[in-house]
């Protein structure tokens, strides 16, 4: 059986694109890795869906957060035990208005 051939979609280029304009300027976000910041760990969990809600309880109190693994997870979306833990990084000058998030 053959299949049936469809065209290609065409995703038109901006104008300002084309003639080479500069690109508009990225707005800074809550994730965003402050200049000079030492990141140090805050705790460690034993899977991603812990870590991504103390990642967003962290940011709503606008503490920058970053997550570390030993895992890639498009590869390995599972954790078995100690593997899949994830470490929880804040900067070190927020290390203590973090705790005080997390104990709230």
């Amino acid at each position: 059986m053959c299949a049936v051939r469809r065209p290609a979609k065409v995703i038109p280029i901006t104008a300002a694109r084309r003639r080479g304009g500069p690109r508009p300027p990225r707005q800074a976000t809550a994730r965003s890795r402050p200049a000079g910041a030492e990141f140090v760990e805050l705790c460690r969990c034993r899977g991603q869906a812990e870590a991504v809600v103390i990642r967003g309880l962290l940011e709503s109190a606008g503490v920058p957060v970053a997550l570390r693994t030993r895992l890639a997870l498009s590869v390995h979306p599972f954790s078995v035990g100690d593997q899949g833990e994830v470490a929880v990084l804040v900067p070190e000058a927020e290390l203590g208005h973090a705790r005080a998030a997390l104990s709230r």
